[in-house]
């Protein structure tokens, strides 16, 4: 373990596909950071509609951000991929190519960093988030991995959905760098899964921190108020089953996750659990080329048993 590293300093990346309604508000809440980045890399992950025009703005306005934009062959992964997978794989492979750029960047540049960020175009960082997060990470030397709390847009409201304290959201984090090293960097899919049952593998803390703010501008669960809602729905719980699957969850598990889903409202989202699931189990689907990380998920089903 590194001592006595007093370095504030923090690399950034956020993937970004046709996010111009979005992106401008991240960038305002970025830059106006009381702890700006030493570095931020925005990765166009093939964007069709203005998201590449005002990342060039950007750009040009401040030197701390850089870009990069993938076409569809700097997309593919390389390998088959399942279509309820591929949006996994896609969001994998745009913040792997962001975060190699920024290494490669800073070693070029001889920037130093102590901290690795992601965040997702569609939020906005209260202005002193990544103070707060660096704050944290000086308090415990074993802090792996920390994330804000997300709120959300209801209609005329903002609410605030409370997480688990050991699960940081994949939508805002704040990785040490030693840690990052130590887990070899992003996996192919299921980033923040994988990256959060690592750290705990090795000993690493999680945390999700309530009391730093980050508001998701793109509510994750709207209220439905037509077909294209269900749609929307059934697909994100379809990849939720398949990624469970992908990374070899345990069947008890998972049937215990889908009943809990088919309690509550929308009830049909247990049901696209369990079939993206079990259509990959029966299929015989690509999973995760990690023993660690199979063996992992294959045993969260004792986790059940303690706390009940």
């Amino acid at each position: 373990m590194k001592e006595n590293k007093l370095s504030r300093a923090y690399i950034l990346i956020t993937p970004a596909r046709n996010e111009e309604k979005n992106l401008p508000s991240l960038i305002q809440s970025v830059t106006e950071q009381t702890i700006k980045p030493v570095l931020w890399v925005i990765v166009d992950d093939g964007s069709t509609d203005d998201t590449p025009q005002i990342v060039k703005e950007a750009e040009e306005k401040y030197s701390f951000i850089k870009s990069i934009r993938l076409n569809d062959s700097d997309r593919n992964p390389g390998f088959p991929i399942s279509n309820a997978l591929r949006k996994g794989f896609y969001i994998s492979n745009a913040m792997r190519k962001g975060f190699d750029f920024a290494i490669e960047y800073c070693m070029k540049n001889r920037i130093d960093y102590e901290y690795l960020g992601n965040v997702d175009g569609d939020i906005i960082l209260e202005e002193m988030f990544f103070e707060k997060l660096i704050k944290e990470f000086e308090k415990d030397p074993m802090l792996g991995i920390a994330g804000g709390g997300i709120l959300y847009i209801r209609g005329n409201r903002i609410i605030q959905e409370k997480g688990r304290i050991d699960e940081p959201s994949g939508a805002n984090m704040l990785i040490r760098k030693e840690f990052f090293e130590e887990c070899g960097g992003i996996p192919p899919c299921c980033p923040d899964s994988v990256l959060k049952a690592k750290a705990r593998l090795r000993g690493w803390k999680t945390k999700r921190f309530e009391g730093v703010k980050a508001l998701e501008t793109r509510d994750v669960n709207p209220k439905i108020r037509n077909a294209a809602d269900i749609v929307n729905y059934w697909k994100r719980y379809i990849y939720r089953g398949a990624a469970a699957y992908y990374l070899n969850t345990h069947p008890i598990y998972v049937i215990a996750k889908g009943i809990r889903y088919l309690c509550k409202k929308p009830y049909f989202t247990g049901i696209a659990y369990l079939l993206g699931y079990f259509s990959s189990f029966i299929r015989r689907k690509e999973q995760i080329d990690d023993e660690e990380i199979k063996n992992y998920f294959w045993n969260k089903w004792k986790k059940l048993l303690r706390r009940n």
